[in-house]
């Protein structure tokens, strides 16, 4: 395991509203990723893995792939992995995970 997949592994022993990295669910053969709350939003976001569509976090829990999903301009859910790795690769390069 990496640095990078210890530090995920890390982040998902915490409860879902506790995290601060993203993290894949799939239900009833749908996978999303579960964009973590941001301390300004009411609910989180869970983002479709590879079309740019998401739903509010309580109606994914609630209805999994029965969950209403809305388009988006330029996010699904695998741009928010890479970015979530991007971001920990350079704060590991700036000495912040040791």
């Amino acid at each position: 395991m990496t640095d990078i997949d210890a530090i995920f592994a890390a982040d998902r022993q915490h409860p879902p509203r506790e995290r601060s990295l993203p993290w894949l669910e799939t239900r009833d053969g749908v996978t999303v990723v579960i964009e973590p709350k941001p301390h300004w939003a009411n609910d989180m976001r869970a983002f479709r893995a590879e079309t740019r569509e998401y739903c509010a976090y309580a109606d994914w829990t609630a209805n999994g792939a029965r969950a209403r999903f809305f388009g988006h301009i330029d996010t699904c859910g695998h741009d928010l992995i890479r970015k979530a790795r991007a971001l920990v690769v350079g704060e590991i390069a700036d000495g912040h995970w040791n």
